[in-house]
């Protein structure tokens, strides 16, 4: 076999100018919290960039109040057309400044920067130009004969897309006319305030969007608090559990978008080549740190073994390493605590008597790193199998016929995603049907746009984000 050396291809951290120590940001200005203050690592270096006050329980009423002032007094009272104008400029501007977004994205996340920067970036901007379009035309969105915004909005967002993520909540959320209270992920809040800039650059009126960074704690104020009108999560089913209870009882709305265990069916008749480029991107990309990754295979039997072979020759060829290397295909584990969890459960599966296999590759000596891994040999009972990784680990089983396939996959407590490939598309629209996922590719794998909505079943959590549908979370009046 032919191995082709890679020269190191760089992107510059000098686009970046991270300072020493950030606040909040509440009612369009950067104050300092009251909470304890946290520090954001680079988890492929361990090296510290920078210091966060967390937002404490008195400063989230104060970025409640101020978002209540802006819906009450700017934003609600405001012409749909000219908030529109706003996210066309919000959306312009994070266009502008695409590359600074996606090398702070690198840094603080892990991920590689052809992620960043070809997906997570100019997706965020997507989401706003799409739903910036629809400021003026609710009426018109099939939404209920009178659409209006709920008010305050608490949003409270993950770690593995940060600014993605953003634009998923506060699109939709301005667009419909209400103001934001958002709390990004402890370990990832920098292109939130980088995001904050970009607010203040855009004109938005002050209080319109309030940004309180902080750990569980403040995320449970942002949910509980008494003036906030509508609760959208992304996270962990554990959390979503959790969130649901407290919201329970309330006025206020609810979207839970959870955690995921994807099957990837692969039939007989399937292009190889183009199924195991899906696979790869399906588990693999963002190093498996992806609610919707295809961690579980289910592969024909008669195919089994070409595909494998097929496989683990792909993976042979990924790159891991430097998350701002632009040759590199998987980064750097978010942090600590999800590496111990990755490798807790693939020590567990193989354990349990699954086959363990991962390429020979050199991993750097400083960060938090985990080599692609498969298991093969793996039954439905094993935990590789029930619990979601959250890493760069894919699970392999099989079946034989079409129903089994049906079967196996909706044999999950959860619901988000599935992926189908085959050349009859007959097969594909019977398959798809009995799947009881939120989202179901065919012949492809974690492919989004802004136009097309986005949520699970069971334990995935319920409401949809992005398309038509997500408008509604948003709406008084919107149809059920």
């Amino acid at each position: 076999m032919t191995v082709f050396e890679y020269a190191p291809a760089p992107e510059s951290r000098s686009i970046v100018d991270i300072a020493p120590s950030y606040g909040l940001f509440v009612d369009g200005e950067f104050v300092d919290g009251t909470g304890e203050p946290f520090k954001s690592v680079n988890p492929a270096t361990e090296e510290v960039l920078t210091e966060v006050s967390a937002a404490s329980e008195a400063d989230v009423d104060r970025a409640v109040a101020a978002a209540r002032r802006a819906f009450t007094r700017v934003w609600g009272p405001m012409r749909p057309a000219d908030r529109g104008k706003y996210l066309f400029r919000i959306a312009r501007l994070l266009q502008e400044r695409a590359r600074e977004f996606a090398v702070l994205e690198s840094l603080d996340n892990g991920k590689p920067i052809r992620e960043s920067r070809d997906v997570d970036v100019p997706l965020a901007a997507a989401h706003f130009f799409y739903h910036a379009g629809w400021a003026d035309k609710l009426d018109h969105a099939g939404l209920g004969p009178n659409p209006r915004p709920l008010g305050v909005a608490g949003q409270v967002i993950p770690w593995n897309f940060p600014l993605l993520m953003l634009a998923w909540k506060v699109a939709p959320a301005l667009a419909t006319g209400n103001t934001v209270v958002l709390k990004p992920a402890e370990t990832t809040p920098l292109t939130a305030l980088l995001f904050a800039e970009i607010c203040q650059q855009a004109d938005l009126p002050p209080g319109v969007v309030n940004i309180v960074p902080g750990a569980g704690d403040t995320g449970r104020s942002v949910v509980e608090h008494g003036d906030v009108d509508k609760v959208a999560f992304t996270g962990s089913t554990e959390v979503g559990k959790s969130i649901a209870r407290a919201v329970a009882g309330t006025r206020k709305k609810l979207t839970l978008e959870l955690g995921g265990k994807a099957a990837n069916i692969v039939f007989d008749d399937a292009p190889i080549d183009q199924a195991v480029e899906g696979i790869v991107q399906g588990i693999f990309f963002n190093q498996g740190h992806v609610c919707c990754a295809g961690s579980r295979l289910l592969v024909q039997e008669n195919v089994h073994d070409e595909v494998i072979a097929s496989l683990q020759r792909r993976i042979g060829t990924l790159r891991v390493g430097d998350p701002l290397d632009k040759n590199t295909d998987i980064g750097a584990i978010n942090s600590a605590e999800q590496l111990a969890r990755i490798r807790e459960l693939s020590d567990h599966g193989e354990a349990e008597g699954a086959r363990r296999w991962q390429p020979a590759c050199e991993l750097p000596q400083r960060g938090y790193w985990f080599p692609p891994t498969v298991f093969t040999d793996v039954s439905p009972a094993h935990r590789i199998a029930r619990e979601e990784v959250f890493g760069p680990v894919l699970s392999v089983l099989t079946f034989r016929t079409p129903d089994e396939a049906v079967a196996k996959a909706n044999n999950s407590t959860y619901g988000l995603s599935a992926g189908i490939w085959t050349e009859k598309g007959s097969r594909i629209l019977k398959i798809a049907d009995q799947l009881r996922a939120g989202v179901v590719w065919a012949n492809t794998f974690n492919k989004f746009d802004p136009t097309s909505p986005f949520g699970g079943y069971k334990q995935s959590g319920y409401g949809r984000e992005g398309g038509r549908h997500g408008l509604a979370a948003y709406l008084k009046g919107a149809e059920k």
